[in-house]
């Protein structure tokens, strides 16, 4: 945008609200200072086929779109414009994160607000001007952007700006990031480029492989949330899956169990909590002797995961937790960026960094 004084867009930023997001790959949630999380939505546009062309005005966006995977016919296609927390089609991220913008604004078109987005650790600098101009393009003022681990800490209130450690591990839908924080800053840090859709994947693949059954990345979704488990539960659980039988080509359903799917997950966990452990072990001493009393916090989606903690615990055998409300940590952190950008701003690059 320049350094350019530009007194039309200041005006038109003045009736805006400014707001953080974090943009995943799975769900785009949006927060707005003292108002809070405002919107929850998924990563999916509708689209005609062979276009980059939105449905229906935007309608097909989100919540409308999801339920549109798997299920749309020959000219329709609903797809995830970020593949591994990146973004994978510039312009319907661009239409996508218009839509998201106008939708917090009530129908305003007009509006320029200033936008805070996490982003995940490690991005090359092609791929984080790429989420810069795409929000710049769908509408925003001026864009920062912040890595998702340090605004999860933020999210969950842990002392990141102290000279104290606090390790975080956000697993998202496209990608799991771990980071050790102390002073406003990753110290040690990693992205690992496994997260919920590659549990799903894997629930996929062990209902192909162990049932003949082929299904949806929405009906696997769906096991993980009713029986998926990363350790033993106390009362082992079962449902029954529809889908189609990979042999006969004809409709079938059958029953899994949570222990068979535990197992079917078992692997990408394990590539979690070691991942886990290299970021530890590239931590300094001192701040590794904090995270021996405040443990590993867990955010985002894949937090969700039953037994997820304990199963980090006993991989790694200090305290683990699921931070408060884990799914909407990321965009609460970014809130509270919005609020003290002053304070933050060593943090947090712009279209004026690189």
């Amino acid at each position: 945008m320049g350094s350019v004084f530009k007194p039309i867009e200041w005006a038109l930023g003045r009736f805006s609200v400014d707001m953080g997001i974090d943009l995943g790959t799975a769900n785009t949630l949006v927060c707005v200072r003292g108002r809070g999380i405002i919107l929850n939505e998924p990563s999916v546009v509708a689209v005609k086929k062979g276009t980059n062309e939105v449905l229906l005005d935007g309608m097909a966006v989100g919540n409308t779109a999801k339920a549109m995977l798997g299920k749309t016919p020959g000219n329709i296609e609903a797809i995830r414009p970020l593949r591994n927390g990146v973004i994978a089609d510039f312009e319907v991220t661009e239409r996508m994160l218009r839509y998201f913008i106008t939708k917090v604004h009530e129908g305003k078109t007009w509006v320029k607000p200033q936008v805070v987005i996490a982003v995940p650790y490690g991005i090359t600098a092609v791929e984080r001007r790429a989420v810069i101009h795409s929000a710049e393009r769908a509408g925003a003022r001026r864009v920062y952007l912040i890595n998702e681990t340090m605004a999860a800490g933020i999210g969950c209130e842990l002392p990141v700006t102290d000279p104290r450690g606090s390790l975080v591990v956000d697993i998202g839908g496209g990608t799991t990031e771990i980071a050790v924080l102390a002073l406003a800053g990753e110290v040690a840090a990693t992205s690992l480029r496994i997260g919920g859709d590659e549990l799903d994947e894997a629930i996929v693949n062990h209902l192909r492989r162990h049932h003949n059954l082929a299904i949806g990345e929405l009906t696997a979704e769906k096991i993980k949330l009713t029986i998926g488990s990363a350790w033993p539960m106390a009362q082992e659980l079962s449902m029954e899956v529809k889908g189609r039988d990979t042999i006969s080509g004809l409709p079938r359903k059958t029953v899994v169990t949570s222990i068979e799917i535990r197992e079917a997950l078992s692997e990408p966990v394990r590539q979690i909590c070691e991942a886990t452990r290299t970021v530890l072990e590239e931590a300094p001493p001192e701040l590794s002797a904090d995270i021996v009393d405040t443990g590993v916090t867990l955010v985002g989606g894949g937090a969700l995961l039953l037994g997820i903690a304990e199963a980090m615990a006993d991989h790694l055998g200090i305290p683990s937790r699921i931070g408060p409300d884990p799914l909407t940590a990321v965009a609460r952190g970014t809130g509270v960026f919005l609020e003290k950008l002053d304070v933050f701003s060593r943090v947090l690059s712009t279209d004026d960094d690189d």
